[in-house]
Parts: structure tokens; C-alpha cells; sequence
């Protein structure tokens, strides 16, 4: 079992990483965050962790192969967690070549140095790299069936290709060099500190700024909903107990259309935060065009990661949900100065 006494954390400063690396931090290990600070990436999601004495924060590109390796000659790391991605599909839409800079030249890069490390060590057994990914690399389903392990890749997006080919790159530097590599790949994430770009912020600053609430078409694309710290729990039990070369889906067992989404959401700030004109907030709901390219439904089986690794997430939709709501209404610093609304991306380019 790997101990992870010194990890970093690429993209530690984002929505995921950021949840990883407080986590980390609180169980006592040494951890490195390493991010870029994009649009993203903001250093407040850190909490306590960053000013901690067993945390460390680096701005650097992964993208740079001088700092990348820097990082990890003077860390020293025994584990990566690989989550530093443009990771919006709309903004892969408008500007791909981002996405194919950071997500396929950036994990080169990670690996690279990664193995250099691992090499200089001594190749120690408990070394661990875990790159994260999505279930988008597996395209859409139909109305019924779940992604297992075993889908073929067929990713429908720029963003979703771009960390395609990452998870490929991944599985070869196991396969030809034998870096100790474990795939993670996640479905829908939600919780605090999430980008305000995303749905559920979306929805919950505009509902309570009296604006409407767009939906992509009819709101009757399906996702997996996985509470952010389920998922945190979830890779590091991959990171500690996962079989070398081997993926893992994490998935929250919690599948809702957007619009049902969308009409939870409203239910709850109308119990949470009324509004002063005792309307209720799913008369905001606007229906708007659809993404270009939009994947119909997105499932996960996790049950690979269960019965291998013992990890289920712990909340419920309705749990998360209500515990991230609160979270967003208490924390209106986080959301209110963090994006302003302007022009619809992810339409620019598309045909």
C-alpha cells in the first residue's frame, strides 16, 4: 500500500484539486500543489491548507518541462496526482489548442518527469502516479448501459479527446517503462469551490441575482452526479490500493437530466432562501441552445472500484446537493466577483 508521505498535486488549485489537497493536508501528509492559476485555478480553494506547514504551493505551467522537473528534484515526491487539465468543453469548443497544450503536451511532460523520478529512486515499488480523467472520454449512451473499464474511447469534444489521448499516454508510460500508473475516470463533480462557468454555481448565482437560468436545449441530457469529496476518497484509494496499470471508474450512483438538476436546485433555494417575492426560483428556467456536440447521457459502473477497493460514495444527490447549496449561499465571496456574466461561450467555432 502506498503511503503518500510527499505527493503532488497538479491542479491543486482548482475545483478536484483543490478538495484533494485539503484533504491530504488534514490527514497529515506533505503535499506540493502544483497550478498554473488559469481562469481555474484560484488559491483561496486551498482553505487552511495553504498556509499549513505540510503544504507547499508552486505556480508553474506542467506544461514546462524545466519547472516540472525542478519541482520534482527538490520534492521529491513518492506520488502524483495528475488532475492539472483545461477541463471546460464550451472554452474547447471556442480555443482547443489550449487543451491539446496543457492536457496532451502537459501530461507528456508530468510523465517525463514523473519517471525521471521514479528512476533516480530506485524505482521503489510504492511509487504511485494516478492520472485523473472523465467518463467523457467514453463518448455517450444511449438510454440505458453504464461505462465500465472496458468502453471503448469514442470522445465527442475537444476537451474530451485531448484527455483521450492523456489517459492513453498514461497507460503507455506504464506499459513501455513501467511507471506505476493508475487511471482514474470520474463522472459529474459538484460541491464547493467548483468553477462559477459550471452548472450548479451557474444555477445558484443567477437564481438568487434574480437572472434567468439557462438550460442547453431541452434539459434532457443525463448525468452522473459524484460529490467532490466522494471522489477525493475515492482516488486516493486508488492511489493506495489500485493494481498498476489498471483504471478505475469513480461514479456518484446518482443519474438526473439537467433540467431535473435544475428543478432540484430551485426547490431547495426556495426552502433554503426564499425569495422576497415568494415566487418560486424555477420560473427562472430558460431553455437556450444546445452545445454544439452535445453527449446525450453519461453513466458510470463503478463497481470495480467497489468491490476491489471497498470505495461508494457516501452522499446521496439530495444530501449533496443540499449540503453544496448551503455552502454556495455562505460563501457568496467565493461566486460574486469570481466570473461576469457576458457573451455564451463554446459557439464560436462551431458548425
Amino acid at each position: 500500500m502506498t503511503k503518500l508521505d510527499r505527493v503532488i498535486v497538479t491542479g491543486g488549485a482548482g475545483f478536484i484539486g483543490s478538495a484533494l489537497v485539503r484533504k491530504l493536508v488534514s490527514d497529515g501528509h506533505d503535499v506540493l500543489t502544483l497550478d498554473k492559476l488559469t481562469y481555474a485555478g484560484d488559491k483561496r480553494a486551498l482553505g487552511d491548507a495553504l498556509d499549513a506547514g505540510n503544504h507547499r504551493f508552486v505556480q508553474a505551467d506542467i506544461a514546462d518541462p524545466d519547472a516540472v522537473k525542478r519541482v520534482f528534484a527538490e520534492f521529491e515526491p513518492d506520488a502524483v496526482f495528475h488532475l492539472a487539465a483545461e477541463s471546460h468543453v464550451d472554452r474547447s469548443i471556442d480555443g482547443p489548442a489550449e487543451f491539446i497544450h496543457t492536457n496532451l503536451v502537459g501530461s507528456f511532460v508530468m510523465l517525463e518527469a514523473a519517471l525521471e523520478q521514479w528512476s533516480r529512486a530506485g524505482k521503489p515499488e510504492d511509487f504511485r502516479f494516478v492520472h485523473v480523467s472523465t467518463d467523457e472520454v467514453y463518448g455517450e449512451l444511449g438510454d440505458e448501459g453504464a461505462f465500465s473499464e472496458e468502453t471503448p474511447y469514442a470522445p465527442n469534444s475537444p476537451y474530451s479527446a485531448t484527455k483521450a489521448g492523456a489517459d492513453h499516454l498514461a497507460r503507455a508510460w506504464r506499459q513501455t517503462y513501467g511507471l506505476p500508473v493508475v487511471i482514474t475516470n470520474c463522472s459529474n463533480n459538484y460541491g464547493p469551490y467548483q468553477n462559477a462557468e459550471k452548472l450548479l454555481p451557474t444555477l445558484i448565482r443567477k437564481a438568487v441575482t434574480d437572472q434567468p437560468l439557462p438550460i442547453y436545449g431541452k434539459g434532457e441530457n443525463v448525468r452522473d452526479w459524484l460529490y467532490v469529496d466522494d471522489h477525493v476518497t475515492g482516488l486516493i484509494a486508488a492511489a493506495k490500493s489500485g493494481r498498476l496499470g489498471e483504471k478505475y471508474n469513480i461514479g456518484g450512483n446518482a443519474e438526473a437530466q439537467n433540467i431535473q438538476i435544475a428543478r432540484t436546485v430551485c426547490a431547495l433555494l426556495d426552502k433554503l432562501a426564499p425569495r422576497d417575492d415568494g415566487k418560486p426560483y424555477a420560473d427562472q428556467i430558460t431553455f437556450v441552445e444546445d452545445r454544439p456536440g452535445h453527449d446525450f447521457r453519461y453513466a458510470i459502473d463503478a463497481s470495480k472500484i467497489s468491490s476491489e477497493l471497498g470505495w461508494g460514495p457516501q452522499e446521496t444527490i439530495d444530501t449533496g446537493l443540499e449540503k453544496t447549496i448551503a455552502w454556495y449561499l455562505d460563501n457568496q465571496w467565493w461566486w460574486s466577483d469570481h466570473i461576469k456574466d457576458g457573451d455564451r461561450i463554446g459557439l464560436t467555432r462551431a458548425g
